[in-house]
């Protein structure tokens, strides 16, 4: 028997887990159970964090816990400015993305507790200077509710269009007018979008005739004790925003968008430790300065199961809030942003007062938020979240990846075996097997094609939820491809069937 394929075989393994930047702890599972003090947790955070970003290309790292409603503890890691070496810290304004969807939907819960609006009052009933661009659908049935829940049937909307804030942008109108389409009838299922939640924003300034961001300043953010957090960008920001980075480590440079309340809060950790609190009624009485106990129970309180992708991690969405149920049997609540250069995340506990915000100025941050709420989760004793499933999914893709490039390595060797030995020769048009060979010609051109538009996309959902493993799927599915295309065109010779 020759050995040389599995030679090769345990060569790359040691080359492939080497040029990943693998640690131990990441092949041999090494994160046990956590226990133990406050201490004893950030501390090993405090060793783990580092390595994590070191792993995923993160320079900058914002977390803090939330212990019985009340902030117990928070640290920065990396860099807000890499190549100005200005480092993160925890007072640093970030952007915090789509967790503006859970801050804006205690704006309009804060409106219907008034009497102001009615939630399950169709929106068009308190527009006034606005109206919805034609649709298939019906969009007079479209109520604050169904905007609230993701269940109004609105598109995601334009995904990484921003703008510097020193230019001009278009206003919040003209951005509904190009995106607000209905894509569903509303009220039949969940369907995440931004342009819902925007619809919030008109929704508010046509009920209280004011700005958006100055409502949101005045009747959520100051009361709730959110001193350090804006819905608009301000040059007197200080620390200012940092830098984000792309999913190839690219600088963003700090911008805006034209909407604000599904994506546009700026905020520090700390702030947002101090909204996740506001939640945890039992603990904190800071919520109950903007809302009653029954109306933060209210966003609290699944409107919709969600299917799909969300749902593998997610079990319902209430209103402008994930929730799932966790293994114990208690109810977390969570929401995480993402924008161009930038990640964010938190998870609350709201019956045992925990918490825990994350917020990083990089888009590889999936699996690095994986790893944390793992960890916070053991720490705390719950079985499990959600997210820690993208570490099962990484381990998957590993496995396929490795599958991949076994099964190369084999043909490889069989196939320089059958050029040596002059049982393959170069015959493209050779009449053998000619269906199957050109099927194989048909998936190589399919593989290269799919992996030459993927390089040229600015965003990858895959590369951004798997950033390493992603590069090495593209380069295990090219080399398939690529030896796919050498059989097809060096067939076995006839002569040689039952040599």
């Amino acid at each position: 028997m020759n050995t040389l394929p599995l030679r090769l075989s345990a060569l790359w393994f040691l080359c492939f887990f080497s040029a990943t930047g693998f640690t131990q702890s990441q092949l041999f599972n090494k994160c046990g159970k956590q226990s133990g003090s406050l201490k004893e947790f950030t501390n090993q955070i405090g060793e783990r964090v580092p390595e994590w970003m070191d792993d995923y290309d993160i320079p900058g790292v914002n977390i803090a816990l939330v212990q019985k409603g009340k902030m117990v503890w928070a640290k920065s890691f990396g860099y807000a400015d890499l190549e100005n070496k200005r480092k993160m810290t925890s007072d640093t304004y970030c952007r915090v993305e789509s967790i503006s969807k859970s801050v804006t939907a205690w704006g309009v819960m804060k409106l219907a507790e008034q009497g102001k609006l009615e939630l399950d009052t169709p929106i068009v009933h308190y527009l006034k200077t606005w109206s919805f661009p034609e649709s298939s659908f019906q969009t007079s049935a479209i109520t604050i509710r169904q905007l609230l829940s993701q269940t109004s049937g609105m598109p995601l909307g334009t995904i990484g269009v921003h703008y510097s804030p020193y230019e001009n942008k278009p206003s919040l109108k003209e951005v509904l007018t190009r995106d607000a389409v209905l894509e569903r009838e509303p009220g039949q299922s969940f369907s995440y979008s931004n342009t819902g939640f925007n619809l919030l924003e008109l929704l508010i300034e046509e009920v209280t005739g004011g700005d958006f961001a100055e409502y949101m300043q005045l009747e959520i953010l100051k009361p709730l004790g959110m001193e350090h957090s804006s819905f608009n960008w301000s040059v007197s920001f200080d620390p200012p925003v940092p830098f984000g980075y792309d999913t190839r480590n690219s600088p963003v440079p700090v911008y805006v968008y034209p909407d604000k309340a599904a994506g546009g809060l700026f905020s520090t950790v700390e702030d947002i430790a101090t909204f996740i609190s506001a939640g945890m009624t039992g603990f904190s009485s800071s919520g109950l300065n903007v809302l009653k106990a029954e109306n933060i129970n209210k966003l609290y309180t699944p409107e919709v199961e969600i299917p799909g992708f969300y749902g593998i991690v997610f079990d319902s969405y209430g209103m402008g809030h994930f929730i799932e149920r966790l293994p114990n049997g208690e109810k977390a609540v969570s929401h995480g942003g993402q924008g161009s250069g930038w990640m964010t995340h938190f998870h609350s506990i709201p019956e045992t007062g925990d918490g825990i915000v994350i917020l990083t100025n990089s888009q590889r941050s999936w699996p690095f938020f994986a790893h944390i709420l793992s960890d916070w989760a053991r720490w705390n004793s719950f079985p499990s979240v959600g997210m820690g499933k993208i570490i099962l999914g990484t381990k998957i893709l590993w496995a396929l990846i490795g599958v991949l490039f076994l099964w190369s390595m084999w043909q490889v060797w069989r196939l320089a075996k059958g050029l040596v030995s002059g049982t393959r020769s170069f015959s493209p048009m050779s009449k053998r097997h000619r269906g199957f060979r050109w099927g194989q010609i048909t998936v190589s051109v399919g593989i290269i094609a799919i992996l030459l538009w993927s390089i040229n996309q600015p965003y990858l959902f895959v590369s951004s939820v798997f950033p390493i493993a992603a590069n090495w799927l593209g380069g295990s599915l090219f080399l398939v491809a690529l030896l796919l295309l050498w059989s097809a065109c060096f067939p076995i010779r006839s002569s040689s069937r039952h040599k």
